[in-house]
């Protein structure tokens, strides 16, 4: 049983401020010198970064549909061991799940799953009195979700304020905040979401302690971290990395050296990888295609998560010598394993300019966003899974890859449309499918024992 104090940001739509008052209570928090664990529901990989940048831990994700809920509780019970408190950031509008699959992966859901009480941010810029009607049928659609507050977010003036909380107060709801329009704790965005952390070091920071003055100020600190001691024990066993890999296995010999690549570039990956490969009996090299110009020294193995290539094309097309490398790897048979950006970055070309070339494809930016989840099978066997193993997994891109999929494709897609996808190709594994690895950890366990097969060819870092 844990009794971590925890609360859950929530929303009626996107758009309303929840990653900014997330963000910004973790921030403040913190500052006041608490322990914060920041987690982010759903598959997103770029508001975990400024929640990192807020609390010194890693941002997590929470998502029901990647990982199953039965993991929820565990995988939060894992990230937060030894927080003070846990601050949960929602995802969409609070019921918003997947979609046609009702409340599975919505912020309702894992708040249940928490057994954690829900602050909703609202955006009260339009509104007055109705602010009332619009809280009182979040509160009551689903009598399991404890709807114990609201931060009103973009209020105009002090007269605003008042009517605000007048009808909240015939509501019966508290008002834990109430934040006026502040153009200094925006975030930038572009085509996918905000901006990440890692392009924009210096200007994050100064957001986020915009982000946690504005809360100090607005905010009541003090009902709130009441609010999230109120919540009841969560029963269940934190998750272990070590445990989930192990499979009644030792682990792989040889502590392989499995590089990943990092920097502004390759922002997107989930904190339990690295944890999952290092469990697993590998070491984890990260390096950076923006500015190494070698691998890390006794590479076996590469792992190029997502990312945005698209906006570093050039330059990572100017580096060369890693471009070199990261063939020759790959010409050895040593496992690569690529997702969505690093899909792009070894393909022959991005928006025309020279990439990896290790795959026979090229790949362009699009006006189409594809997005969704997605259910899949490996269809023959490779470095991250033997032939039929079924995962759930994520898209999210704005580019195309021409050929989609390879003589022998990565993966076959089964929902929700069937369709084949990816590149396999020797060691190469590279897919935009998006995958939780936590969700199958054998995926983890089968990249370092394939990397323990490979010798450490120094000729691979320059």
């Amino acid at each position: 049983m844990s009794t971590i104090p925890r609360l859950v940001i929530a929303a009626p739509a996107s758009g309303s401020g929840k990653t900014t008052v997330a963000t910004g209570l973790m921030a403040a928090f913190t500052e006041a010198g608490l322990s914060v664990s920041a987690h982010k529901v759903g598959p997103d990989y770029i508001d975990p970064g400024y929640h990192a940048l807020a609390t010194g831990r890693p941002g997590r994700n929470l998502d029901a549909y990647l990982c199953g809920p039965g993991q929820i509780a565990p995988l939060f019970l894992h990230g937060s061991a030894g927080a003070d408190l846990a601050v949960v950031e929602g995802v969409m509008g609070l019921y918003d799940g997947a979609s046609g699959l009702g409340e599975l992966s919505s912020t309702a859901q894992v708040a249940k799953l928490l057994r954690a009480p829900v602050v909703l941010v609202v955006d009260a810029s339009a509104q007055s009195r109705s602010v009332a009607a619009l809280v009182h049928g979040f509160a009551s659609w689903d009598p399991e979700v404890r709807l114990a507050g609201v931060i009103l977010n973009k209020v105009g003036s002090d007269r605003h304020e008042e009517l605000l909380r007048a009808a909240l107060d015939e509501a019966g709801v508290p008002v834990l905040g109430a934040l006026r329009r502040a153009p200094q704790v925006r975030t930038p965005s572009r085509h996918l979401g905000l901006i990440p952390v890692a392009e924009r070091q210096a200007d994050a920071l100064e957001s986020v302690r915009a982000q946690a003055a504005q809360i100090r100020e607005g905010c009541d600190l003090k009902a709130l971290l009441a609010l999230a001691h109120s919540a009841p024990e969560l029963p269940g066993t934190a998750w272990d990395p070590a445990l989930a890999v192990a499979q009644g296995a030792a682990a792989v010999p040889g502590r392989p050296v499995v590089a990943v690549a990092g920097g502004a570039a390759f922002t997107f990956s989930y904190a339990e990888h690295p944890e999952l490969l290092r469990a697993a009996g590998a070491e984890v090299a990260v390096f950076d295609p923006l500015r190494d110009e070698r691998l890390p020294a006794g590479t076996q193995a590469l792992v190029i998560g997502g990312g945005f290539p698209e906006m570093y094309a050039a330059e990572l097309s100017a580096n060369e010598p890693l471009r070199r490398a990261v063939v020759d790897l790959a010409a050895s048979g040593a496992p690569v394993v690529a997702e969505c950006a690093g899909l792009l970055y070894l393909s022959r070309t991005l928006d025309g300019e020279p990439m990896c070339g290790v795959l026979p494809a090229d790949a362009r930016m699009s006006g189409r966003l594809t997005l969704g989840y997605r259910e899949a099978v490996a269809l023959a066997d490779n470095s991250l899974a033997v032939a039929g193993t079924r995962v759930r997994g994520h898209e999210f891109h704005r580019t195309v890859l021409e050929p989609g999929a390879g003589a022998s494709p990565a993966w076959g897609m089964t929902h929700p449309a069937r369709r084949v996808e990816g590149h396999v190709q020797g060691g190469v594994h590279a897919s935009y499918l998006h995958v939780h690895w936590a969700a199958e950890p054998s995926l983890a366990r089968r990249l370092a024992a394939r990397a323990a097969d490979r010798p450490p060819l120094e000729a691979h870092c320059g």
